[in-house]
């Protein structure tokens, strides 16, 4: 299997992933996963896809940059990490960690930060500031994987602490209940 994990960015317009996924199947590529997302104005997106036997990445590469040069997609490819390069998860329990408060620089850091300590690993985070002292204008929603092992009361103190000192409000779910909670 020669899988592999390509990037496209550039200015969201109608049809990026339409384009990415034709080229991809016309090139006998599978796309195994994808997640994108505008920030702002701009697309970025993930692909992981599988090669058949008979075409380089390299091939595959310059294939989208000329397919997609129409549109100002910057590609990016490389070889997927080996199992056993890849971070290799522990027992965890899915979180949602919610923050909100006034718009200031450091806020993804210091959060980010924490969560980091714990070797608790953030699986997305949905940042959107839209400035002022308004809190809801500025949340932060992280999806993390807690490991079982750690000390969980420890972590959840610092969480609030470390939100305390920047201003924010801060919820702290497992996601089974966030997801409940905010079904629509």
């Amino acid at each position: 299997m020669n899988k592999v994990i390509l990037s496209v960015l550039g200015h969201d317009r109608p049809g990026i992933v339409a384009a990415v996924a034709n080229i991809l199947f016309e090139q006998n590529v599978n796309i195994e996963n994808v997640s994108q997302t505008i920030l702002q104005t701009e697309f970025a997106g993930s692909f992981i896809v599988t090669l058949p036997p008979d075409l380089l990445l390299d091939d595959l590469r310059d294939i989208l940059i000329e397919d997609l040069a129409h549109m100002d997609m910057h590609v990016h490819i490389e070889p997927l990490a080996t199992p056993e390069a890849a971070f290799a998860p522990k027992e965890c329990q899915p979180f949602v960690i919610t923050t909100k408060g006034p718009d200031r620089k450091g806020l993804v850091a210091g959060i980010s930060a924490t969560i980091a300590a714990y070797g608790v690993n953030i699986t997305n985070l949905q940042a959107v500031f839209k400035g002022g002292e308004k809190p809801g204008n500025n949340i932060m929603i992280y999806e993390v994987d807690i490991p079982t092992e750690i000390d969980q009361k420890a972590f959840y103190r610092d969480l609030r602490e470390k939100a305390k000192v920047l201003d924010l409000d801060i919820s702290i779910q497992h996601r089974n209940i966030f997801e409940t909670i905010n079904r629509i």
